[in-house]
C-alpha cells in the first residue's frame, strides 16, 4: 500500500506545469501519412466570394483553445468552433456554417497577422491599411487603432506577461513597440493618443547595403520586417527580414542597436551575391528554441542560450516560395508545422531532422498560415490559396511518454561556499542545543556569521551534511580537541566509544590535552 501512494505522488508530480508548460505525452509518428487524420475542410470564402486566408491562430486559454479565429485578404475575421464533429460527406461550405461563430469585417484591406490578448478576451489584427486594431472578441467592437507605421503592417507580437505592451513589425523596414493603456482624458485626440502609445521605433532594423540582389537596374532588396517575436525573458525581442536570413535579437530597454544576431545560412553564394529572407518566426511555449522559415525552402532551428552558433537543426523538404508561407514550432518544441508552395502541409519531428517530414495533402493552393491548438494535443489546423482551412489531428495511437525537449531545464539556486559553510556549521550548533537533555547554553567556541537574508538555504541530505562538516572550517576545532591523534575530521560528528559526552557542543568544549 506504501509503494503504491509513493508511485501516484510520483505520477502527479510528472504530470504538473514545468516552466509555464504541461508536460503531455508527445507525438512520435511514423513516416507516413496515415497517422494523421483530418478533422474536416472549412470554407474561408463569403457565398460565391474566394477569398484567401492569409492568419489564423487558436485561442490561448484552455477554455477556449478549440476556438480558432481566421482573417484574409477581404479583411474579414471568423471565428469557427473546431470541436465540432464533421461529417465525413459533408462539404467546406457546410462545415463552415456549421463551425462559423460569428464574423465581422476588421479592416477595409488585407490582414496579414492575428494575436490573441488578455485570455482572449481582445484580438489583435495588423493590417496592410498601416494599422493595427485591437477589438473585442464578445461584442466585435474595435476599442483603439495604432496608426504610425508607412508600410503594411506585416506581423505582431505581445509581451508574453503584459499584454499591454506589444511589438510590430512593418513593410517600412521598422518595428514599434506600443503600449495600448490609455487615460480617459486621452481617448478624444487620436494624435495624443498614439503619441503616449508608442513606446519606441526602429527605423530601418533590417537594411542591409551590402547584401546585392538580382533584379532589374540593381534593384535594392527589400527592408521589409516580415517576423516580430517578444521573447519569453520578457525583455528582448526577436525580428527578421526580407533583407537577409538573420534574425536579430533587441533589448527592449536599449533599442539602440540589436544585442546580438544569429545566422541561418552558413555562406552566401559567391556567384549571386544572394542572400534569403526569413518569412516567419516562432517560438515554442518554454522560450527555449526559435524556428525560422527561410527562403531558401529551409526551416532552422535556433537554442536561444546558444545564438552565436547559428543553427543546431535545418529541415527540408517543403517548397518556401513566397513570404506569405509561414512555419510554426509546436508549444512542446517537439515538431515543426509547416506551409509549402506545392500544396501541401508538412510536419518534421524535431529530435530527426535528417528524416523525411510528414505530408499532409488536401489543399489545392500554396499552404501560407499554419497554427497548433495549445490544449487540444494534436490538433493543427492549415490555411491555403484554395480558400479552405483544413483542420487535422495526430491519432492517439503514435503518442509516447517521451518528454519534451524544452521542458528539460536546470535551475540551480544556491549559496556561496563559504557562506554555506558558514550557515550550517551555525544551524548545527543550534540543533545541538535542542537535542534531547541538552546543557545550559554555553558560547560556541565556533565564530560563525549569519546567512543573508535574501539568500535561501541549500536542503541537503545528512549524508551529504555530513560531509560539508567535515571540511577545512572545522579542521582547526578538531585538531584541538582530545581526539586528534585519530586525524579524522569525521571523528568530531562521530565521537569514540570511549568518550561519553551527551552532544557535540561538550565534545567542542572538552579541556585540550
Amino acid at each position: 500500500m506504501e509503494t503504491f501512494k509513493t508511485r501516484s505522488i510520483f505520477q502527479t508530480i510528472t504530470s504538473r506545469e514545468l516552466n509555464g508548460f504541461r508536460v503531455r505525452k508527445r507525438p512520435c509518428f511514423a513516416d507516413d501519412s496515415s497517422q494523421f487524420s483530418r478533422i474536416g475542410a472549412i470554407d474561408y470564402g463569403h457565398e460565391d466570394d474566394i477569398t484567401p486566408p492569409m492568419a489564423l491562430s487558436f485561442c490561448k486559454t484552455s477554455k477556449n483553445a478549440h476556438i480558432l479565429a481566421v482573417a484574409g485578404e477581404d479583411g474579414y475575421i471568423c471565428l469557427y468552433n473546431t470541436c465540432l464533429k464533421f461529417h465525413p460527406s459533408a462539404t467546406s461550405a457546410e462545415n463552415a456554417e456549421k463551425a462559423r461563430k460569428c464574423q465581422w469585417l476588421a479592416h477595409e484591406n488585407a490582414i496579414f497577422d492575428v494575436c490573441w490578448i488578455k485570455d482572449d478576451t481582445n484580438l489583435l489584427t495588423a493590417c496592410g491599411d498601416h494599422s493595427i486594431k485591437v477589438w473585442d472578441s464578445q461584442e466585435r467592437k474595435c476599442l483603439l487603432a495604432l496608426t504610425g507605421h508607412t508600410g503594411s503592417v506585416k506581423s505582431i507580437s505581445a509581451h508574453p506577461s503584459n499584454n499591454d505592451i506589444i511589438v510590430s513589425g512593418s513593410r517600412d523596414g521598422s518595428f514599434t513597440l506600443w503600449d495600448i493603456r490609455c487615460s480617459k482624458s486621452t481617448r478624444s485626440i487620436l494624435n495624443t493618443i498614439n503619441f503616449f502609445r508608442k513606446i519606441a521605433s526602429v527605423q530601418g532594423a533590417h537594411t542591409s547595403s551590402s547584401v546585392k540582389m538580382r533584379g532589374r537596374h540593381g534593384k535594392a532588396a527589400s527592408m521589409s520586417v516580415t517576423s516580430v517575436l517578444y521573447m519569453k525573458d520578457e525583455v528582448s525581442i526577436a525580428t527578421a527580414g526580407a533583407t537577409d536570413s538573420v534574425i536579430k535579437f533587441w533589448d527592449t530597454r536599449s533599442l539602440k542597436a540589436p544585442i546580438t544576431q544569429s545566422c541561418s545560412q552558413d555562406k552566401l553564394s559567391k556567384e549571386w551575391g544572394r542572400s534569403y529572407g526569413i518569412s516567419s518566426l516562432s517560438q515554442d511555449l518554454n522560450g527555449v528554441y526559435i524556428s525560422a522559415s527561410c527562403m531558401d525552402s529551409r526551416i532552422y532551428l535556433f537554442n536561444v542560450l546558444q545564438l552565436e552558433k547559428g543553427p543546431i537543426k535545418t529541415f527540408k523538404g517543403c517548397d518556401i516560395g513566397t513570404f506569405f508561407v509561414k512555419s510554426k514550432l509546436s508549444p512542446d518544441a517537439g515538431h515543426i508545422l509547416g506551409g509549402s508552395s506545392d500544396g501541401l502541409a508538412y510536419v518534421w519531428q524535431v529530435n530527426k531532422p535528417q528524416a523525411d517530414p510528414i505530408k499532409l495533402e488536401g489543399h489545392d493552393g500554396e499552404v501560407t498560415a499554419v497554427d497548433w491548438c495549445s490544449y487540444d494535443t494534436g490538433k493543427i489546423a492549415t490555411a491555403a490559396d484554395d480558400s479552405v482551412v483544413q483542420l487535422w489531428n495526430i491519432n492517439s495511437s503514435c503518442y509516447s511518454t517521451t518528454r519534451s525537449p524544452s521542458s528539460i531545464r536546470r535551475r540551480e539556486r544556491t549559496l556561496p561556499t563559504m557562506k554555506r559553510r558558514k550557515l550550517f556549521t551555525e544551524e548545527e550548533s543550534k540543533d545541538s542545543i535542542k537535542g534531547p537533555d541538552p546543557d545550559p547554553p554555553i558560547k560556541s567556541t565556533v565564530q560563525t556569521e549569519s546567512p543573508n537574508p535574501a539568500t535561501l538555504p541549500e536542503i541537503r541530505t545528512p549524508e551529504s551534511l555530513k560531509k560539508q562538516l567535515s571540511s577545512s572550517h572545522i579542521n582547526e576545532a578538531c585538531n584541538r580537541s582530545p581526539d586528534a591523534s585519530f586525524d579524522s575530521p569525521s571523528s568530531v560528528l562521530n565521537p569514540p566509544p570511549s568518550v561519553k559526552r551527551k552532544t557535540i557542543l561538550d565534545y567542542f568544549l572538552a579541556p585540550s590535552s
